[in-house]
Protein backbone atom coordinates (compact mmCIF):
# COMPACT_ATOMS: atom_id res chain seq x y z
CA UNK A 1 0.00 0.00 0.00
CA UNK A 2 1.63 3.16 -0.93
CA UNK A 3 0.42 6.18 1.38
CA UNK A 4 2.44 8.87 -0.24
CA UNK A 5 5.23 9.20 -3.01
CA UNK A 6 8.04 7.39 -2.10
CA UNK A 7 6.22 5.39 1.40
CA UNK A 8 5.02 1.67 0.87
CA UNK A 9 3.67 0.24 3.74
CA UNK A 10 2.42 -3.07 4.75
CA UNK A 11 1.58 -5.36 7.93
CA UNK A 12 3.72 -7.65 9.80
CA UNK A 13 2.47 -10.81 12.17
CA UNK A 14 4.13 -11.26 15.11
CA UNK A 15 2.36 -13.54 17.26
CA UNK A 16 -0.83 -12.06 18.27
CA UNK A 17 -0.45 -8.97 16.66
CA UNK A 18 -0.08 -7.50 13.71
CA UNK A 19 2.30 -4.40 12.82
CA UNK A 20 1.81 -1.38 10.42
CA UNK A 21 5.48 -1.40 8.70
CA UNK A 22 6.31 1.81 6.24
CA UNK A 23 9.06 1.65 3.98
CA UNK A 24 11.11 4.37 2.29
CA UNK A 25 13.90 4.22 -0.09
CA UNK A 26 15.50 1.32 -2.18
CA UNK A 27 15.20 -1.86 -0.73
CA UNK A 28 18.64 -2.87 -1.78
CA UNK A 29 20.41 -0.49 0.11
CA UNK A 30 21.51 -0.84 3.60
CA UNK A 31 18.32 -1.42 5.72
CA UNK A 32 17.72 1.46 8.42
CA UNK A 33 15.11 0.37 11.29
CA UNK A 34 13.61 3.61 13.21
CA UNK A 35 11.76 2.40 16.56
CA UNK A 36 9.58 4.97 18.08
CA UNK A 37 8.91 5.96 22.09
CA UNK A 38 5.96 6.43 24.31
CA UNK A 39 3.69 7.81 23.60
CA UNK A 40 4.27 8.21 20.16
CA UNK A 41 3.75 6.34 17.18
CA UNK A 42 5.86 5.59 13.62
CA UNK A 43 5.00 9.20 12.76
CA UNK A 44 7.89 10.63 15.45
CA UNK A 45 10.73 10.08 12.86
CA UNK A 46 9.07 11.52 9.40
CA UNK A 47 11.25 13.96 8.89
CA UNK A 48 14.05 12.19 9.52
CA UNK A 49 13.27 8.79 7.38
CA UNK A 50 12.57 11.48 4.80
CA UNK A 51 15.73 12.45 5.04
CA UNK A 52 17.55 9.14 4.62
CA UNK A 53 15.73 7.97 2.44
CA UNK A 54 18.17 8.94 -0.38
CA UNK A 55 21.13 6.89 1.20
CA UNK A 56 18.97 4.07 2.67
CA UNK A 57 16.27 1.69 3.29
CA UNK A 58 14.03 3.20 5.48
CA UNK A 59 11.42 1.05 7.83
CA UNK A 60 9.40 2.41 10.83
CA UNK A 61 6.98 0.92 12.71
CA UNK A 62 4.24 1.42 14.82
CA UNK A 63 4.64 -0.67 18.12
CA UNK A 64 2.31 -3.20 19.11
CA UNK A 65 -0.93 -1.56 20.81
CA UNK A 66 0.54 2.00 18.99
CA UNK A 67 -0.99 3.64 15.65
CA UNK A 68 -2.05 1.43 13.24
CA UNK A 69 0.03 -1.75 14.63
CA UNK A 70 -2.93 -4.03 16.94
CA UNK A 71 -2.85 -4.73 20.89
CA UNK A 72 -2.14 -7.68 22.42
CA UNK A 73 -5.20 -9.42 24.11
CA UNK A 74 -4.62 -9.38 27.63
CA UNK A 75 -2.88 -5.53 28.17
CA UNK A 76 -1.37 -6.65 31.29
CA UNK A 77 1.95 -9.09 30.12
CA UNK A 78 1.70 -8.40 26.38
CA UNK A 79 4.48 -5.71 26.09
CA UNK A 80 7.49 -7.36 27.74
CA UNK A 81 10.73 -6.91 25.95
CA UNK A 82 10.97 -10.61 25.42
CA UNK A 83 7.73 -9.81 22.74
CA UNK A 84 8.98 -6.33 21.75
CA UNK A 85 12.00 -8.49 20.82
CA UNK A 86 9.87 -11.08 19.40
CA UNK A 87 8.15 -8.22 17.00
CA UNK A 88 11.53 -6.71 16.04
CA UNK A 89 12.83 -10.03 14.57
CA UNK A 90 9.58 -10.46 12.55
CA UNK A 91 9.72 -6.97 11.11
CA UNK A 92 13.36 -7.53 10.58
CA UNK A 93 13.24 -10.66 8.28
CA UNK A 94 10.28 -8.90 6.63
CA UNK A 95 11.97 -5.96 5.62
CA UNK A 96 15.85 -7.16 5.13
CA UNK A 97 15.87 -11.31 5.17
CA UNK A 98 19.23 -11.86 4.04
CA UNK A 99 21.60 -8.79 5.23
CA UNK A 100 21.51 -7.23 9.31
CA UNK A 101 19.75 -3.87 10.00
CA UNK A 102 20.63 -0.60 11.50
CA UNK A 103 18.90 0.19 14.41
CA UNK A 104 17.79 3.71 15.42
CA UNK A 105 15.32 4.22 18.57
CA UNK A 106 14.24 7.20 20.40
CA UNK A 107 12.83 7.10 24.27
CA UNK A 108 11.27 3.58 25.04
CA UNK A 109 11.84 2.66 21.04
CA UNK A 110 15.99 3.52 22.63
CA UNK A 111 15.05 0.90 25.78
CA UNK A 112 14.01 -2.05 23.17
CA UNK A 113 16.77 -1.45 20.81
CA UNK A 114 18.97 -2.04 23.83
CA UNK A 115 17.18 -5.04 24.57
CA UNK A 116 17.67 -6.38 20.93
CA UNK A 117 21.01 -5.59 20.91
CA UNK A 118 22.14 -7.29 23.50
CA UNK A 119 20.51 -10.29 23.84
CA UNK A 120 22.01 -13.79 22.14
CA UNK A 121 19.09 -14.54 19.98
CA UNK A 122 19.30 -11.18 17.83
CA UNK A 123 23.22 -11.21 17.35
CA UNK A 124 23.92 -11.23 13.69
CA UNK A 125 20.47 -9.38 12.93
CA UNK A 126 21.91 -6.34 13.96
CA UNK A 127 24.39 -3.64 12.34
CA UNK A 128 24.79 -1.19 14.42
CA UNK A 129 22.75 0.82 17.55
CA UNK A 130 22.05 4.31 17.61
CA UNK A 131 20.80 5.62 20.66
CA UNK A 132 18.97 8.57 21.91
CA UNK A 133 16.60 9.36 24.94
CA UNK A 134 16.50 6.23 26.44
CA UNK A 135 18.59 3.85 28.34
CA UNK A 136 19.06 -0.09 28.33
CA UNK A 137 16.90 -0.82 31.65
CA UNK A 138 19.55 -3.41 32.62
CA UNK A 139 22.25 -0.97 32.43
CA UNK A 140 20.70 1.85 34.53
CA UNK A 141 19.65 -0.83 36.75
CA UNK A 142 23.81 -1.57 37.58
CA UNK A 143 24.02 1.79 37.30
CA UNK A 144 21.48 2.76 40.99
CA UNK A 145 23.01 -0.64 42.46
CA UNK A 146 26.49 0.76 42.05
CA UNK A 147 25.19 4.20 43.94
CA UNK A 148 23.25 1.92 46.27
CA UNK A 149 26.26 0.01 47.26
CA UNK A 150 28.70 3.03 47.68
CA UNK A 151 26.69 5.91 47.97
CA UNK A 152 28.86 8.71 48.02
CA UNK A 153 27.64 12.60 47.85
CA UNK A 154 27.94 12.77 44.21
CA UNK A 155 26.07 9.15 43.79
CA UNK A 156 23.50 9.58 46.08
CA UNK A 157 22.88 13.31 44.17
CA UNK A 158 23.26 11.65 40.90
CA UNK A 159 20.07 8.76 42.59
CA UNK A 160 17.99 11.64 43.90
CA UNK A 161 18.55 13.95 40.59
CA UNK A 162 17.55 10.98 38.34
CA UNK A 163 14.62 9.96 40.93
CA UNK A 164 13.40 13.39 40.21
CA UNK A 165 13.58 13.55 36.44
CA UNK A 166 11.44 9.93 36.99
CA UNK A 167 8.42 11.51 38.26
CA UNK A 168 6.13 10.27 35.55
CA UNK A 169 7.56 6.60 35.47
CA UNK A 170 5.54 6.52 39.00
CA UNK A 171 2.57 7.65 37.85
CA UNK A 172 2.70 5.49 34.91
CA UNK A 173 2.94 2.41 37.63
CA UNK A 174 -0.25 3.69 39.27
CA UNK A 175 -3.91 2.07 38.39
CA UNK A 176 -6.55 3.22 36.01
CA UNK A 177 -5.46 7.00 36.26
CA UNK A 178 -2.93 6.85 33.60
CA UNK A 179 -5.41 5.46 31.17
CA UNK A 180 -8.08 7.93 32.07
CA UNK A 181 -6.02 11.19 32.34
CA UNK A 182 -4.78 10.00 28.25
CA UNK A 183 -7.92 8.65 26.90
CA UNK A 184 -9.26 12.62 29.07
CA UNK A 185 -7.97 15.71 28.87
CA UNK A 186 -4.07 14.69 28.91
CA UNK A 187 -4.44 13.04 25.48
CA UNK A 188 -6.69 16.07 23.83
CA UNK A 189 -3.71 18.62 25.45
CA UNK A 190 -0.55 17.02 24.60
CA UNK A 191 0.13 18.14 21.29
CA UNK A 192 0.04 21.64 22.67
CA UNK A 193 2.23 20.37 25.62
CA UNK A 194 5.08 19.36 23.70
CA UNK A 195 5.07 22.68 21.38
CA UNK A 196 4.71 25.03 24.22
CA UNK A 197 7.37 22.81 26.60
CA UNK A 198 9.37 21.16 24.20
CA UNK A 199 8.83 23.12 21.47
CA UNK A 200 7.71 20.67 19.14
CA UNK A 201 5.94 22.02 15.45
CA UNK A 202 3.06 19.82 15.07
CA UNK A 203 2.30 18.61 11.45
CA UNK A 204 3.30 16.36 8.88
CA UNK A 205 0.75 14.29 10.73
CA UNK A 206 2.20 13.82 14.09
CA UNK A 207 1.40 13.74 16.72
CA UNK A 208 -1.40 11.43 15.38
CA UNK A 209 -5.02 11.14 16.56
CA UNK A 210 -4.40 7.29 17.80
CA UNK A 211 -2.30 9.51 20.47
CA UNK A 212 -4.64 9.32 23.50
CA UNK A 213 -5.53 5.09 23.08
CA UNK A 214 -1.85 4.63 22.49
CA UNK A 215 -0.51 6.60 25.26
CA UNK A 216 -3.28 4.49 27.60
CA UNK A 217 -1.91 0.91 26.33
CA UNK A 218 1.37 1.44 26.36
CA UNK A 219 1.72 2.31 29.82
CA UNK A 220 2.42 -0.88 29.95
CA UNK A 221 5.64 -0.64 28.83
CA UNK A 222 6.67 0.53 31.66
CA UNK A 223 4.47 -1.45 33.97
CA UNK A 224 5.43 -4.77 32.41
CA UNK A 225 9.31 -3.85 32.28
CA UNK A 226 11.10 -1.27 34.83
CA UNK A 227 10.35 -3.00 37.49
CA UNK A 228 11.53 -6.25 37.27
CA UNK A 229 14.43 -5.15 35.14
CA UNK A 230 16.14 -2.36 37.75
CA UNK A 231 15.20 -5.33 40.03
CA UNK A 232 17.46 -8.13 38.37
CA UNK A 233 19.14 -6.34 36.01
CA UNK A 234 21.19 -8.69 33.47
CA UNK A 235 24.47 -9.50 34.20
CA UNK A 236 25.27 -10.05 30.15
CA UNK A 237 24.16 -7.44 28.64
CA UNK A 238 26.74 -6.90 26.66
CA UNK A 239 26.11 -4.88 22.96
CA UNK A 240 27.18 -7.46 20.15
CA UNK A 241 27.22 -4.65 17.30
CA UNK A 242 28.69 -0.86 17.93
CA UNK A 243 26.98 1.74 19.09
CA UNK A 244 26.40 5.46 18.84
CA UNK A 245 25.11 7.20 22.05
CA UNK A 246 22.95 10.68 21.03
CA UNK A 247 22.73 12.68 24.62
CA UNK A 248 20.37 15.33 24.48
CA UNK A 249 21.69 17.92 26.92
CA UNK A 250 18.44 19.89 27.47
CA UNK A 251 16.50 16.50 28.24
CA UNK A 252 14.34 16.41 31.07
CA UNK A 253 13.75 13.27 31.81
CA UNK A 254 16.87 11.70 31.70
CA UNK A 255 20.47 12.82 33.29
CA UNK A 256 23.60 12.73 31.62
CA UNK A 257 25.26 10.40 34.33
CA UNK A 258 23.37 7.32 33.58
CA UNK A 259 25.95 6.84 30.61
CA UNK A 260 28.53 7.40 32.70
CA UNK A 261 29.64 3.43 32.79
CA UNK A 262 28.64 2.50 29.30
CA UNK A 263 32.03 1.87 28.33
CA UNK A 264 32.05 -1.46 30.43
CA UNK A 265 29.14 -3.29 28.32
CA UNK A 266 29.56 -1.63 24.73
CA UNK A 267 32.97 -2.33 23.35
CA UNK A 268 32.23 0.14 20.26
CA UNK A 269 31.03 3.27 21.48
CA UNK A 270 30.46 6.34 19.78
CA UNK A 271 29.40 9.59 21.84
CA UNK A 272 27.65 12.47 20.54
CA UNK A 273 26.01 15.58 22.19
CA UNK A 274 23.32 17.90 21.19
CA UNK A 275 22.14 21.29 22.90
CA UNK A 276 18.62 20.36 22.42
CA UNK A 277 15.26 18.37 24.37
CA UNK A 278 13.83 15.13 24.44
CA UNK A 279 12.14 14.92 21.32
CA UNK A 280 15.34 15.42 18.81
CA UNK A 281 13.39 13.74 15.99
CA UNK A 282 11.02 16.14 15.52
CA UNK A 283 13.17 19.52 16.64
CA UNK A 284 16.68 18.43 15.05
CA UNK A 285 16.09 15.86 11.93
CA UNK A 286 18.85 17.49 10.22
CA UNK A 287 21.44 16.88 12.64
CA UNK A 288 19.81 13.73 13.01
CA UNK A 289 20.07 12.11 9.84
CA UNK A 290 23.63 13.56 9.18
CA UNK A 291 24.85 11.74 11.96
CA UNK A 292 22.63 8.30 11.26
CA UNK A 293 23.86 8.59 7.88
CA UNK A 294 27.50 9.34 8.67
CA UNK A 295 27.61 6.25 11.22
CA UNK A 296 25.85 3.56 9.11
CA UNK A 297 28.19 4.32 6.51
CA UNK A 298 31.31 3.85 8.55
CA UNK A 299 29.84 0.78 9.78
CA UNK A 300 28.96 -0.76 6.08
CA UNK A 301 32.92 0.33 5.20
CA UNK A 302 34.07 -1.38 7.42
CA UNK A 303 36.18 1.78 9.16
CA UNK A 304 35.44 2.44 13.23
CA UNK A 305 33.51 5.53 14.05
CA UNK A 306 34.79 8.18 14.94
CA UNK A 307 32.97 11.76 16.92
CA UNK A 308 34.67 14.51 15.74
CA UNK A 309 38.26 15.66 17.54
CA UNK A 310 38.29 19.29 17.56
CA UNK A 311 38.27 22.05 19.69
CA UNK A 312 34.77 22.11 20.92
CA UNK A 313 33.60 19.44 19.18
CA UNK A 314 31.22 18.64 22.36
CA UNK A 315 29.11 21.67 21.68
CA UNK A 316 29.44 22.19 17.89
CA UNK A 317 29.44 18.67 16.03
CA UNK A 318 26.52 18.17 13.61
CA UNK A 319 25.24 21.14 13.67
CA UNK A 320 24.94 23.55 10.76
CA UNK A 321 26.86 26.66 10.37
CA UNK A 322 26.06 29.03 7.71
CA UNK A 323 29.24 31.89 7.20
CA UNK A 324 29.07 34.55 4.68
CA UNK A 325 32.35 35.73 3.27
CA UNK A 326 33.35 32.24 3.83
CA UNK A 327 35.64 32.47 0.33
CA UNK A 328 38.59 34.03 2.31
CA UNK A 329 39.90 35.70 4.89
CA UNK A 330 38.09 35.67 8.66
CA UNK A 331 35.17 34.01 6.69
CA UNK A 332 37.28 31.18 5.96
CA UNK A 333 39.14 30.74 8.61
CA UNK A 334 35.74 31.02 10.42
CA UNK A 335 34.36 27.98 8.25
CA UNK A 336 37.28 25.41 8.56
CA UNK A 337 37.25 26.30 12.76
CA UNK A 338 33.77 25.11 12.66
CA UNK A 339 34.22 22.21 10.27
CA UNK A 340 36.93 20.87 12.55
CA UNK A 341 35.04 21.28 15.35
CA UNK A 342 32.62 18.46 13.04
CA UNK A 343 29.64 20.55 12.59
CA UNK A 344 27.85 21.09 9.18
CA UNK A 345 28.67 24.07 7.07
CA UNK A 346 27.07 26.38 4.35
CA UNK A 347 30.20 28.54 2.85
CA UNK A 348 28.32 31.45 1.49
CA UNK A 349 30.39 34.19 -0.80
CA UNK A 350 29.66 35.86 -3.90
CA UNK A 351 32.85 34.36 -5.14
CA UNK A 352 31.37 30.70 -6.15
CA UNK A 353 34.76 29.45 -6.79
CA UNK A 354 36.17 30.39 -3.63
CA UNK A 355 32.97 29.29 -1.61
CA UNK A 356 33.30 26.53 -3.07
CA UNK A 357 37.19 25.71 -2.15
CA UNK A 358 35.99 26.36 1.25
CA UNK A 359 33.80 23.63 1.15
CA UNK A 360 35.91 21.55 0.05
CA UNK A 361 38.97 22.33 2.62
CA UNK A 362 35.74 22.36 5.56
CA UNK A 363 35.05 18.22 4.43
CA UNK A 364 39.28 17.50 4.48
CA UNK A 365 39.47 19.23 8.28
CA UNK A 366 36.20 17.30 9.96
CA UNK A 367 32.94 18.67 8.48
CA UNK A 368 30.26 16.32 8.83
CA UNK A 369 28.33 17.92 5.55
CA UNK A 370 29.89 21.51 3.64
CA UNK A 371 28.03 22.95 0.57
CA UNK A 372 28.85 26.70 -0.74
CA UNK A 373 26.09 28.84 -1.89
CA UNK A 374 27.08 31.88 -4.39
CA UNK A 375 25.13 35.00 -3.02
CA UNK A 376 25.44 38.65 -2.90
CA UNK A 377 24.68 39.36 0.74
CA UNK A 378 23.96 42.72 -0.27
CA UNK A 379 20.85 41.48 -2.27
CA UNK A 380 17.49 40.61 -0.44
CA UNK A 381 15.81 38.37 -2.80
CA UNK A 382 19.07 36.70 -3.68
CA UNK A 383 18.81 36.29 0.49
CA UNK A 384 15.71 35.04 0.57
CA UNK A 385 16.10 32.38 -2.03
CA UNK A 386 19.17 31.58 0.18
CA UNK A 387 17.34 31.10 3.64
CA UNK A 388 14.85 29.13 1.71
CA UNK A 389 17.12 27.06 0.11
CA UNK A 390 19.03 26.19 3.33
CA UNK A 391 15.98 25.56 5.02
CA UNK A 392 14.50 23.22 2.62
CA UNK A 393 17.63 20.82 1.59
CA UNK A 394 20.01 21.59 4.73
CA UNK A 395 17.61 22.40 7.97
CA UNK A 396 17.67 25.28 10.12
CA UNK A 397 20.63 26.96 11.14
CA UNK A 398 22.18 26.59 14.47
CA UNK A 399 24.73 28.86 14.44
CA UNK A 400 25.22 32.16 11.45
CA UNK A 401 27.98 34.01 11.44
CA UNK A 402 27.11 37.51 9.48
CA UNK A 403 30.90 37.96 7.85
CA UNK A 404 30.53 39.33 5.04
CA UNK A 405 31.89 43.17 4.40
CA UNK A 406 33.57 45.68 2.34
CA UNK A 407 36.76 48.12 3.02
CA UNK A 408 35.90 51.96 2.42
CA UNK A 409 38.14 54.61 3.32
CA UNK A 410 38.01 58.17 2.33
CA UNK A 411 36.61 62.05 4.40
CA UNK A 412 33.44 62.26 4.48
CA UNK A 413 33.07 65.08 1.77
CA UNK A 414 34.81 62.56 -0.45
CA UNK A 415 32.93 59.67 0.04
CA UNK A 416 29.73 59.78 -2.96
CA UNK A 417 26.33 58.63 -2.01
CA UNK A 418 26.97 55.72 -4.79
CA UNK A 419 30.11 55.19 -2.07
CA UNK A 420 27.67 55.15 1.30
CA UNK A 421 25.09 53.00 -0.72
CA UNK A 422 27.59 50.37 -1.05
CA UNK A 423 29.13 50.31 2.12
CA UNK A 424 26.18 50.01 3.84
CA UNK A 425 24.51 47.42 1.61
CA UNK A 426 27.15 44.95 1.96
CA UNK A 427 28.11 45.72 5.71
CA UNK A 428 24.81 46.64 7.99
CA UNK A 429 21.90 45.28 4.83
CA UNK A 430 24.00 42.27 4.56
CA UNK A 431 23.75 41.20 8.41
CA UNK A 432 20.26 42.88 8.11
CA UNK A 433 19.16 39.92 6.04
CA UNK A 434 21.09 37.12 7.39
CA UNK A 435 19.54 37.79 11.28
CA UNK A 436 16.05 38.64 9.63
CA UNK A 437 15.70 35.71 7.17
CA UNK A 438 17.86 32.72 9.55
CA UNK A 439 17.38 34.31 12.68
CA UNK A 440 13.57 34.18 12.24
CA UNK A 441 13.88 30.21 11.78
CA UNK A 442 15.61 30.02 14.99
CA UNK A 443 13.14 31.72 16.82
CA UNK A 444 10.30 29.91 14.83
CA UNK A 445 12.16 26.54 15.62
CA UNK A 446 11.95 27.47 19.59
CA UNK A 447 15.49 25.14 20.29
CA UNK A 448 17.58 28.17 20.29
CA UNK A 449 21.06 29.04 18.47
CA UNK A 450 23.62 31.79 18.25
CA UNK A 451 23.90 34.38 15.51
CA UNK A 452 27.73 36.32 15.34
CA UNK A 453 27.87 39.46 13.78
CA UNK A 454 31.23 40.18 12.71
CA UNK A 455 31.81 44.25 13.65
CA UNK A 456 35.04 45.81 14.01
CA UNK A 457 37.35 48.10 16.29
CA UNK A 458 36.29 51.11 13.80
CA UNK A 459 32.78 50.46 15.57
CA UNK A 460 33.45 52.44 18.57
CA UNK A 461 37.22 53.39 17.92
CA UNK A 462 36.35 56.72 15.61
CA UNK A 463 38.87 57.76 12.92
CA UNK A 464 38.95 60.41 10.07
CA UNK A 465 39.97 58.40 7.60
CA UNK A 466 36.73 55.81 8.08
CA UNK A 467 33.50 57.81 8.36
CA UNK A 468 31.27 55.58 6.13
CA UNK A 469 33.26 52.00 7.12
CA UNK A 470 32.90 53.01 10.79
CA UNK A 471 29.08 53.91 10.56
CA UNK A 472 28.45 50.01 8.95
CA UNK A 473 29.78 48.71 11.76
CA UNK A 474 28.72 51.00 14.45
CA UNK A 475 25.24 50.08 13.10
CA UNK A 476 25.89 46.39 13.28
CA UNK A 477 27.08 46.44 16.92
CA UNK A 478 24.25 48.33 17.63
CA UNK A 479 21.83 46.09 16.24
CA UNK A 480 23.49 43.33 17.73
CA UNK A 481 23.02 44.10 21.15
CA UNK A 482 19.68 45.46 20.13
CA UNK A 483 18.43 41.87 18.57
CA UNK A 484 20.94 40.21 22.15
CA UNK A 485 17.77 41.26 24.29
CA UNK A 486 14.60 40.74 22.06
CA UNK A 487 16.65 36.97 22.01
CA UNK A 488 17.58 36.03 24.92
CA UNK A 489 14.72 34.72 26.20
CA UNK A 490 14.28 32.49 22.99
CA UNK A 491 17.59 30.53 23.76
CA UNK A 492 19.27 32.43 21.07
CA UNK A 493 22.63 34.05 22.13
CA UNK A 494 23.81 37.28 19.89
CA UNK A 495 27.61 37.88 19.77
CA UNK A 496 29.41 41.32 17.86
CA UNK A 497 32.98 40.05 17.46
CA UNK A 498 35.51 43.40 16.77
CA UNK A 499 38.66 42.48 15.49
CA UNK A 500 41.16 45.07 14.74
CA UNK A 501 44.06 44.84 12.18
CA UNK A 502 43.65 41.49 11.17
CA UNK A 503 45.96 39.97 7.64
CA UNK A 504 42.99 39.73 5.09
CA UNK A 505 42.42 40.19 1.47
CA UNK A 506 39.75 43.30 2.42
CA UNK A 507 42.74 45.43 2.63
CA UNK A 508 43.92 45.04 -0.92
CA UNK A 509 40.00 45.59 -2.12
CA UNK A 510 38.99 48.28 -0.04
CA UNK A 511 37.90 51.50 -2.26
CA UNK A 512 39.70 54.64 -1.24
CA UNK A 513 37.45 57.64 -2.11
CA UNK A 514 38.32 61.00 -3.46
CA UNK A 515 41.56 59.56 -5.55
CA UNK A 516 41.73 58.19 -9.18
CA UNK A 517 42.40 54.70 -9.59
CA UNK A 518 46.41 54.49 -9.55
CA UNK A 519 46.30 55.98 -6.64
CA UNK A 520 43.16 53.38 -4.75
CA UNK A 521 46.04 51.08 -6.24
CA UNK A 522 48.78 52.40 -4.31
CA UNK A 523 47.02 52.83 -1.36
CA UNK A 524 45.45 49.37 -1.17
CA UNK A 525 48.80 48.03 -1.91
CA UNK A 526 50.44 50.18 1.12
CA UNK A 527 47.25 48.73 3.39
CA UNK A 528 48.15 45.52 2.55
CA UNK A 529 51.66 45.82 3.40
CA UNK A 530 51.31 47.77 6.76
CA UNK A 531 48.55 44.77 7.66
CA UNK A 532 51.15 42.26 6.75
CA UNK A 533 53.52 43.60 8.70
CA UNK A 534 50.85 43.31 11.80
CA UNK A 535 50.31 39.69 10.41
CA UNK A 536 47.23 39.49 12.91
CA UNK A 537 46.03 35.77 11.36
CA UNK A 538 42.25 35.43 10.99
CA UNK A 539 42.79 32.25 12.36
CA UNK A 540 42.79 33.68 15.84
CA UNK A 541 39.11 35.40 15.05
CA UNK A 542 37.94 32.31 14.00
CA UNK A 543 39.11 30.91 17.36
CA UNK A 544 37.45 34.03 18.86
CA UNK A 545 34.40 33.90 17.03
CA UNK A 546 33.93 29.61 18.96
CA UNK A 547 34.77 30.86 21.62
CA UNK A 548 32.23 33.41 21.79
CA UNK A 549 29.43 31.55 20.70
CA UNK A 550 30.12 28.79 23.47
CA UNK A 551 30.47 31.63 26.25
CA UNK A 552 27.55 33.18 24.85
CA UNK A 553 29.92 36.48 24.72
CA UNK A 554 27.89 39.84 23.80
CA UNK A 555 30.52 41.90 22.57
CA UNK A 556 34.37 40.54 21.68
CA UNK A 557 37.00 42.91 20.89
CA UNK A 558 39.80 40.51 19.19
CA UNK A 559 43.50 41.54 18.67
CA UNK A 560 45.04 43.31 21.34
CA UNK A 561 44.41 47.21 19.54
CA UNK A 562 40.71 46.19 19.59
CA UNK A 563 40.29 45.35 23.60
CA UNK A 564 42.96 48.77 24.16
CA UNK A 565 39.87 51.16 22.06
CA UNK A 566 37.28 49.10 23.52
CA UNK A 567 38.19 49.70 27.20
CA UNK A 568 38.95 53.65 25.89
CA UNK A 569 35.70 53.89 24.60
CA UNK A 570 34.03 52.84 28.10
CA UNK A 571 36.36 54.97 30.51
CA UNK A 572 38.50 57.65 28.46
CA UNK A 573 36.42 58.18 25.74
CA UNK A 574 38.03 61.66 25.06
CA UNK A 575 41.20 60.23 24.28
CA UNK A 576 39.55 58.27 21.59
CA UNK A 577 38.55 61.12 19.95
CA UNK A 578 41.49 63.13 20.29
CA UNK A 579 42.87 59.42 18.06
CA UNK A 580 40.27 60.26 15.83
CA UNK A 581 41.62 63.84 14.86
CA UNK A 582 44.96 62.31 13.73
CA UNK A 583 45.44 62.67 9.76
CA UNK A 584 46.64 59.13 8.56
CA UNK A 585 50.07 58.66 6.65
CA UNK A 586 49.93 58.92 3.06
Amino acid sequence: MTLRTGVRERWVRTGEVELCVAERGDPGRPTVVLVHGYPDSKEVWSEVAERLAGHFHVVTYDVRGHGRSTAPRPLRGGFTLEKLTDDFLAVADAVSPDRPVHLVGHDWGSVQAWEFTTVKRTEGRIASLTSMSGPSLDHFGHWINRRMRRPTPRRVGQLLGQGARSWYVYLLHTPVLPELAWRGPLGKRWPGVLERVEKVPRGDGYPTSSLPSDAARGAWLYRDNVRPRLREPRPDAHAHAPVQLITPLGDRFLSERLYDDLEQWVPQLTRRTVAAGHWIPRTRPDQLAAWIEEFVRSVENGRSPVAAGGRHAERFGGQLVLVTGAGSGIGRATALAFAEAGARVVAVDRDGQAAARTAESALRRGARQAWSETTDVSDQRAMEALADKVATEYGVVDVLVNNAGIGLSGSFFDTTPEDWKKVLDVNLWGVIHGCRLFGRRMAERGQGGHIVNVASAAAYQPTRALPAYSTSKAAVLMLSECLRAELAGQGIGVSAVCPGFVNTAITSTAHFAGVDAQEEKRLQRRAARLYGLRNYPPEKVARAILRAVVRDEAVVPVTPEARAARMLSRFAPGALRRIARVRPPV
